[in-house]
């Protein structure tokens, strides 16, 4: 059944906002409208559905999960076990391997997609949201391939952008002097284009530390940038997932015993990482990350790497040179490409015209995990608990479930429209 009604025209006037510019188009949207077709934004799609309630995915990709697909390394591998990683109602096919390939990621989205029959509407950009007290909805403005503009309006807004929406990338003093590239990993594919080549990897976490890798078995010379500390854990103990069995460990002991669990069986297997120039910080791994949201990585053999002097670690940048890095004990090297390793951040502040859920400051749910999935007047938040995608399936189902209580009480109100596109019926 279809749940939005669509005005078309050269100029339709707004009603309830006479201020507001005259749209080429207007589309009301009965149901909830979610901004985002990654990981987040299909799960939340696929527990409404469960519960009988389509939904509308805006993406401004041409594809789903266009993070996975378009801006990760080939040799990308799920860091933790699939079990943790999959999405509500459906798990990952049982002859997947434990960690599962990006490629093998991306075609399980697609399978839940196709499952649950969602269908995002791409090329479509937000360019602002805001609530219309007015009216009572939330207006979404985008605009398509050519510019074209499209209004949303709908009582639901699903913020599913997540946390790594955009770039982060550093300002280093002489970046415009270097001369060679200095690229994001989200353009990073393979090392194979670097062979024989001294690169410098900036940044300390999981992909910075598997780039690395990569890059040394492409046949380059990798350097890593580590001025913050860090905590390194074997990827496994004795064929056991340290995640998982941090996880079970957290059902009977307090966070900070199972910190010095980790951290004494992490010595055993990896030997002290201080003397590599990999400093631990002073709070344990788990519970770090629930202060601050730091994930520690998971090593996958690059540490080995390290100790061997096959990969090198050097302490912050002070400055680039023409082809040079001058470091803060000093030292100068030279190097011929810069890869940027340095994460991502939200860029919901940059479009959502509300400061009450998210904080301007870095575009995440002011209130933490698990408390930050729901705002006021139907605003709602997927993928921003730092918590992975065990996270994005709490928010999902906890966001299903509210909406329902609305939905059944509000569906003859619904009913009365008869509407034109298709939402996720």
């Amino acid at each position: 059944m279809d749940y939005s009604k669509e005005v078309e025209g050269k100029r339709v006037h707004d009603h309830f906002n006479k201020n507001m510019t005259t749209l080429a188009r207007c589309i009301w949207v009965l149901c909830p409208v979610i901004i985002g077709a990654g990981p987040s934004g299909l799960a939340v799609a696929a527990c409404l559905k469960e519960r009988g309630i389509p939904s509308l995915i805006l993406e401004r990709a041409n594809c789903i999960a266009s993070l996975w697909k378009l801006k990760t390394y080939d040799r990308l591998r799920l860091h933790l076990p699939k079990q943790f990683c999959e999405l509500p109602l459906m798990p990952f096919p049982a002859n997947f391997p434990t960690y599962p390939t990006k490629k093998q990621f991306v075609a399980y989205l697609e399978s839940y997609k196709n499952h649950f029959g969602l269908d995002p509407v791409f090329n479509k950009t937000v360019v602002s949201a805001e609530f219309d007290h007015r009216c009572g909805f939330w207006r979404v403005k985008t605009l398509g391939l050519k510019q074209e503009e499209t209004e949303y309006v709908s009582q639901w807004l699903i913020v599913a952008t997540g946390e790594n929406a955009k770039e982060l990338v550093p300002q280093i003093e002489g970046m415009d002097d270097f001369g060679g590239p200095i690229v994001h990993t989200s353009s990073y594919k393979s090392g194979r284009l670097f062979r024989e080549k001294a690169v410098l990897v900036v940044g300390c976490g999981n992909s910075s530390m598997e780039v690395c890798l990569d890059l040394y078995n492409c046949n380059a010379r990798p350097s890593l940038v580590v001025k913050d500390s860090v905590h390194v854990l074997p990827q496994e103990m004795l064929g056991i997932s340290t995640f998982g069995l941090s996880m079970w460990l957290l059902k009977w002991f307090p966070v900070r015993l199972v910190d010095r669990f980790l951290l004494l069986v992490s010595h055993f297997f990896l030997g002290d990482t201080e003397k590599f120039g990999l400093h631990r910080p002073q709070l344990g791994p788990l519970e770090l990350k629930s202060r601050s949201g730091k994930t520690p990585v998971l090593d996958v053999g690059t540490l080995a790497k390290i100790k061997r002097g096959n990969i090198k670690v050097c302490p912050g940048i002070k400055r680039l040179t023409y082809h040079a890095v001058e470091f803060v004990n000093g030292k100068k090297e030279n190097f011929d490409v810069i890869i940027l390793a340095t994460g991502y951040k939200s860029n919901v502040p940059q479009w959502l015209k509300e400061a009450d859920l998210f904080s301007e400051k870095d575009g995440l749910p002011r209130k933490s995990f698990p408390s930050g999935w729901k705002g006021e007047r139907g605003l709602y938040a997927v993928g921003f608990t730092k918590r992975g995608l065990l996270g994005t399936s709490f928010d999902a189902k906890m966001i299903a479930e509210d909406i329902e209580h609305h939905w059944k009480a509000e569906g003859s109100n619904f009913m009365a429209f008869s509407p034109s596109p298709s939402p996720q019926t």
